[in-house]
């Protein structure tokens, strides 16, 4: 399982894994207080990247690419297009 330490690596490599097939992947965020770690790992169970980070400034990047995975996900264009190739 790929521990990024980079989040531009990272972040580049999550959208192109939900790009390849967007119906299989997964996004799971995970807090843990006791540590003060959230981790995010987005997998299409062959290919499992993780990120883990107890920085504050890095959760505002987690949330803004979050909130464009989620997007993505819902957008009539990314589905229609799934459709057609399925």
């Amino acid at each position: 399982m790929p521990h990024f330490q980079n989040w531009d690596e990272f972040s580049r490599a999550a959208e192109k894994l939900y790009m390849s097939d967007p119906l299989k992947v997964r996004v799971v965020l995970k807090y843990r207080h006791c540590d003060g770690n959230l981790c995010i790992k987005v997998t299409d169970d062959v290919v499992c990247l993780l990120y883990r980070t107890d920085q504050a400034q890095d959760v505002k990047k987690i949330e803004k690419f979050h909130s464009q995975l989620m997007r993505l996900m819902v957008a009539k264009e990314s589905r229609s297009v799934v459709m057609e190739t399925d």
